[in-house]
């Protein structure tokens, strides 16, 4: 039975809407979150790339939108996740064994390393096309690819034989009972595999447009809190009610300067 135009428009506005709210979104997500096929949402994003209102990428769309800063001040968000990522390498110190998840904004933190010896294991098949200086050292975790990251039973068990001084971790929501949201059914156990073989410190790395009241909160998608002490570092923008709760939860927070 086809969709009524309704339907359709109604689909490719919300579609429309979830891109702008996250800055971007990877197509997988879209099927799965609306019970389309992937024909179904390349449709979608082509006709809202032709009508100028995201843009599409290999294997998802992003938005031409601009946050917005508590002071009313447009903010790009790339730049608000560059920023994020610069400092995220900041913490990053030489001699370093990193964990990095599937996060666009934690595997852009090696490309401000330029003078470290580190070494890197992530899911991330994304670092396959990245250039970084000479002292980073990159071995992937293996297993399934999906959109570029690395899942399954052989990512996890890998990991699992692996170790690391510090972990960098992203996420799809940081919500305000400290809860955090991931899109891909099995980032949390990846996520979970990395923390536990973590000797030292956690850091999850997450821009203002990330941060929500639990209100908002979609339960289409899976959620977890972490019971071992975190830094979360997001950038200034980032709602001040969001941050004093997290706060109370005792959660650590780096706002990184924008300016």
């Amino acid at each position: 039975m086809r969709n009524s135009r309704k339907d359709v428009d109604s689909r490719q506005l919300n579609i429309l809407n979830l891109v702008r709210e996250q800055g971007e979104i990877r197509s997988e997500d879209i099927a799965k979150r609306y019970s389309i096929s992937m024909m179904t949402v390349r449709r979608d994003l082509q006709l809202l790339e032709e009508r100028k209102l995201l843009r599409r990428t290999h294997g998802g769309a992003v938005s031409f939108e601009k946050g917005y800063s508590l002071n009313g001040l447009s903010e790009d968000i790339t730049r608000c996740r560059n920023k994020i990522s610069e400092y995220a390498s900041t913490l990053v110190e030489s001699g370093d064994s990193i964990f990095i998840n599937g996060s666009r904004t934690a595997l852009n933190l090696l490309k401000y390393i330029n003078d470290k010896n580190v070494m890197v294991c992530t899911n991330n098949g994304w670092a396959i096309e990245e250039e970084y200086s000479g002292g980073v050292n990159i071995k992937l975790a293996g297993g399934e690819v999906r959109d570029k990251i690395l899942v399954g039973e052989l990512t996890m068990r890998n990991l699992l034989e692996m170790t690391a001084d510090k972990t960098f971790l992203g996420c799809a929501s940081v919500y305000d009972d400290g809860k955090f949201q991931y899109n891909i059914p099995n980032e949390i156990g990846i996520n979970e595999a990395m923390i536990s073989r973590t000797r030292n410190e956690l850091f999850i790395l997450a821009d203002h447009t990330k941060l929500k009241r639990q209100e908002h909160r979609d339960d289409s998608y899976g959620s977890c809190s972490y019971e071992r002490a975190l830094t979360l570092v997001t950038d200034e923008a980032a709602d001040p009610y969001v941050i004093e709760k997290l706060r109370q939860y005792g959660m650590k927070i780096v706002l990184v300067p924008l300016d």
